[in-house]
């Protein structure tokens, strides 16, 4: 057997691991989809186990513990302003699309180019316009225009 071989069994018995444990995850939360971060509820779990878990002759130091608090702070502020900035996003497209109430704007509906006047819209997260007697997303509009 040369090197090249035991890389290969190395890398079939690192598939096999690797499928066992991706089958035992979906048995344990079927639900539940793998995730590539962790968010501000995973932090506290392994803060709550790191503690709980940790040796009593040995105590975590005042100052790791205060460092990772801070960290959970910052990640909660950083959490809470992506969702203010989502909001905001939202607010300004919506916006956007009331402002073309009324006028001319040329849209792309696949490779068509649509021009027309936009007579109504609907609200929400993704904004659609009325032109020509249908509705398109908010972000197919390319151009806006007075009518004259």
């Amino acid at each position: 057997m040369n090197v090249t071989d035991a890389f290969r069994l190395d890398a079939q018995e690192q598939a096999k691991v690797s499928q066992f444990v991706h089958d035992f995850n979906h048995k344990l939360n079927p639900g539940r989809k793998p995730q590539q971060s962790l968010g501000k509820d995973d932090f506290l779990k392994l803060l709550i186990t790191q503690l709980a878990y940790q040796d009593p002759t040995a105590p975590m130091e005042d100052k790791e513990f205060i460092a990772q608090m801070a960290q959970f702070s910052s990640l909660e502020q950083m959490t809470s302003m992506a969702a203010d900035f989502a909001k905001l996003s939202a607010m300004i497209t919506e916006t956007g699309a009331s402002s073309a109430l009324g006028k001319g704007v040329e849209l792309v509906d696949g490779e068509q180019v649509i021009q027309g006047t936009v007579t109504a819209l609907t609200r929400g997260d993704i904004p659609q316009v009325l032109v020509n007697g249908a509705y398109y997303n908010w972000d197919q509009v390319k151009k806006i225009f007075d009518n004259e």
